[in-house]
C-alpha cells in the first residue's frame, strides 16, 4: 500500500467533482504531487494541486484550494485538512487510517514498498569495471556498493536488471601488468630483483602469480623471446588478477550476471569494433577530417592530420571523437562503440554506467554515442562517484603496503567488516565526497548510522523473544491480521508515538519508488536511520510510559496488536537493509 499513490489518486477524484476544474482538458496533472509536509506540525501530507492548477485554469490558488479542501473534506479517512501559504493543501490523517496501513505493512511483510513502476523495463547496470591489474581500492569500493545497491533497488522496484562487469583486459596497461608479472617469475627462479623499475606494478600481490607460472612453466618462459611468453604471461596474469577482484567483491557481497571481456572486441582483428563503425557510417556519423588542437599546451606528439572520426558533436558532445589511432588500430573509445552496440543488441534499452569522479570527461560522449547508435531510442545514464577519503580516529590512514600505493578494498572490509563498509558507502549521495573513519564506523552508538539501524532490528527482536516469555501460546510469526480480535486491538493503537512510528513506515513504498527512479540509492540508508531512530524514540518512551510497552501481560490483544506494528518495523528494517547489501542480524552484542 502506497499512501501517497492512494491520495493522488483520492485528491484527483475528488477535483473531478469541482466544475472548474472538470470542465478543462489538458490540466498538469502530472504534477500534481503529495508528500509529507516539511513540518510535521502542519499534518501528515500535503499536495500543491491548488498552486500547479491555479494558473492554467486563471484562479486565485487559495479559492482553489478552499474548492478542492470542501471536495476532500468528504472522506472519512481525512481527520483535519487546512490550507496554507500560497494554497498548500495540508492532511491530518484519521487513526483508522493508518492503521489501514499498518495491517498492510503486516500483512505484506518484505514486500510492503515493493513496486511495479518499472514494469518489468530491461536495464543494465554497470558497475565497478577496474582495470584487472591489481586488487580493488577504495575507489572501487564505492563503486560497487552504489552501483549493487541500485541494482538490488531497480529490481525491487519492478525492473529487470542486469549486472554486469566490463573488464578491461585490452590495452597497454594489461602488457604493463604482464612485463610486472614475469619480472616476479624470474625472482621466483631465484633472480635478485633489487627494485622494481618505474613503469611496472609494485605491489607485492603479484608475487604468487610469478610464483604460479613457475610452478606451471618451470624456467621454459625465461627461454622464449618477448613475443612468444607475453601473450602466455598476460592470460595468466588477467585470470589471476580477476580471481582475486571476485574474492573482494564477493567479500564486499558485490555479484555480477556478466562479466564482458573488452579483449572480446578484439577479436578477428578487431570484427566488432569494425561492424560497430560501420554501422555508424551507415548512418552518417563517420567521417575522414582533423580536429582542432587540444585547449592550453599542445603536447609535443599532437599531430595535425586526417583521421577517421566519430560526430560525436552532433548528438550532443563538446568535440567529435577519433576511432582510429595513426598506426591503424583502434581507440579505446572505439571498444566504447562497439561495447555499447553490443549491449543495446542485447535488448537492454536503458543503461547505466557507474564511474569514478575521475571520468566526468566521459559522460557527454557516452549520452552521445548512445543517441547515435540507437537513433534516441536508448537511454543512457552515468553515476560519478565521487573520492573517499580514509581516516582512523580523524588521522589520514596510510597507504597500503600490500598495494604498493593505494589501500585495497579487502583491508577495509577485513579491518571493520563488510556491513559497516555497504552501508556507509551508502550513507551520503554518490556525487559528493565521502569521508570514512574507521574508528566511527565501529563504535556503538547512534553516531554510527549502520550500528544504529541493525540494533534496531535486533531490538524488535528481543520483543518477540520477551512476548514469546509472556505468551508462550503465541505464535508470533503467524500473527492473524485478518482475525476480528486483531482488527478490534488494532483500534487500540492511538497514541501519537505509535502513529508516528506508521507514519515512517508508510514513507517506505514512496522512498523506493522515488529512489529508483533518481537512481539515488542513498535514499534508502538515510531512510532506513530516520525509521530506526523513530523506532528507539517509541521503545525509550515505553521506559517511562509503562502504557506503551510492546508487551502487556494484562492485555493479550493489544500486545499482539503492538507486536504486528514491531513485526512490521522488522520486516522494513530488513527489506531495507537487504537492498543496501547489509545483514539484519537479530542479535547484536
Amino acid at each position: 500500500m502506497n499512501l501517497f499513490s492512494d491520495f493522488e489518486q483520492r485528491i484527483r477524484n475528488a477535483m473531478q467533482t469541482i466544475d472548474v476544474i472538470n470542465s478543462q482538458d489538458d490540466l498538469p496533472l502530472d504534477r500534481v504531487t503529495v508528500e509529507p509536509p516539511r513540518d510535521p506540525s502542519h499534518g501528515d501530507i500535503a499536495t500543491n494541486a491548488a498552486m500547479v492548477l491555479a494558473k492554467p485554469l486563471r484562479q486565485n490558488p487559495r479559492a482553489l484550494a478552499d474548492l478542492i479542501g470542501d471536495a476532500l473534506k468528504q472522506d472519512p479517512d481525512i481527520a483535519q485538512l487546512t490550507v496554507a501559504g500560497p494554497g498548500f493543501i495540508n492532511i491530518r490523517l484519521s487513526p483508522a487510517y493508518w492503521q489501514k496501513v499498518l495491517a498492510s505493512a503486516i500483512a505484506a511483510g518484505e514486500d510492503f514498498g515493493r513496486s511495479l513502476v518499472g514494469s518489468g523495463h530491461t536495464i543494465n547496470v554497470e558497475y565497478v569495471s577496474a582495470n584487472p591489474t591489481g586488487p580493488m581500492h577504495v575507489g572501487h569500493c564505492r563503486g560497487a556498493v552504489v552501483g549493487d545497491a541500485l541494482a538490488n533497488l531497480l529490481a525491487y522496484a519492478g525492473y529487470d536488471v542486469t549486472k554486469e562487469y566490463y573488464i578491461n583486459d585490452a590495452g597497454a596497461q594489461i602488457d604493463v601488468l604482464a612485463r610486472s608479472v614475469f619480472l616476479r617469475y624470474r625472482q621466483a627462479l631465484g633472480e635478485t630483483i633489487e627494485a622494481i623499475p618505474s613503469g611496472l606494478y609494485p605491489g607485492e600481490y603479484l608475487v604468487p602469480v610469478g610464483e604460479a607460472l613457475r610452478d606451471e612453466f618451470g624456467d621454459s618462459l625465461r627461454q622464449m623471446p618477448e613475443e612468444e611468453w607475453l601473450p602466455i604471461v598476460r592470460d595468466r596474469a588477467i585470470a589471476a588478477m580477476m580471481a582475486m577482484i571476485r574474492e573482494d567483491l564477493a567479500a564486499l557481497n558485490v555479484e555480477h550476471d556478466v562479466f564482458f571481456s573488452e579483449r572480446s572486441l578484439h577479436a578477428e582483428n578487431g570484427a566488432p569494433i569494425l561492424s560497430a563503425i560501420n554501422d555508424l557510417t551507415f548512418k552518417g556519423h563517420v567521417y575522414k577530417g582533423s580536429l582542432p588542437p587540444p585547449k592550453g599546451q599542445v603536447p609535443e606528439d599532437w599531430e595535425d592530420r586526417e583521421q577517421t572520426l566519430f560526430r560525436s558533436t552532433a548528438v550532443g558532445d563538446d568535440l567529435d571523437r577519433p576511432l582510429v589511432k595513426s598506426d591503424g588500430s583502434f581507440t579505446y573509445f572505439a571498444a566504447d562503440v562497439a561495447y555499447f552496440r553490443d549491449k543495446y543488441a542485447r535488448g537492454y534499452g536503458e543503461m547505466i554506467y557507474i564511474l569514478g569522479a575521475d571520468h566526468g570527461g566521459y559522460v557527454k560522449r557516452l549520452e552521445a554515442l548512445a543517441r547515435a547508435v540507437s537513433g534516441g531510442k536508448a537511454k543512457l545514464t552515468v553515476l560519478l562517484c565521487q573520492l573517499v577519503k580514509l581516516y582512523r580516529g580523524g588521522e589520514p590512514v596510510r597507504m597500503s603496503k600490500r598495494s604498493g600505493d593505494f589501500v585495497t578494498l579487502r583491508e577495509v572490509v577485513d579491518e571493520v567488516g563488510r556491513d559497516p563498509v555497504r552501508f556507509m558507502m551508502l550513507y551520503r549521495k554518490s556525487s559528493e565526497p565521502l569521508d570514512f573513519d574507521f574508528a566511527k564506523v565501529t563504535e556503538q552508538s547512534k553516531d554510527n548510522p549502520v550500528f544504529y539501524v541493525q540494533y534496531a532490528h535486533a531490538r524488535c527482536h528481543s520483543v518477540f523473544r520477551q512476548a514469546g516469555e509472556a505468551f508462550p501460546d503465541l505464535a508470533i510469526e503467524g500473527l492473524d491480521i485478518g482475525s476480528v480480535d486483531f482488527r478490534s486491538a488494532m483500534s487500540e493503537i492511538t497514541d501519537p508515538s505509535e502513529l508516528q512510528l506508521i507514519a515512517k513506515l508508510a514513507e517506505y513504498p514512496r522512498v523506493v519508488e522515488s529512489a529508483a527512479l533518481s537512481h539515488e540509492p542513498h535514499r534508502v540508508a538515510f531512510y532506513l536511520y530516520d525509521l530506526a531512530s523513530a523506532f528507539h524514540s517509541h521503545w525509550n518512551k515505553g521506559k517511562d510510559q509503562p502504557d506503551l510497552r510492546f508487551i502487556n501481560v494484562n492485555n493479550r490483544d493489544l500486545s499482539i496488536a503492538r507486536l504486528g506494528l514491531v513485526r512490521a518495523v522488522a520486516s522494513v528494517l530488513k527489506s531495507g537493509l537487504t537492498l543496501t547489501g547489509t545483514d539484519a542480524p537479530q542479535e547484536m552484542r
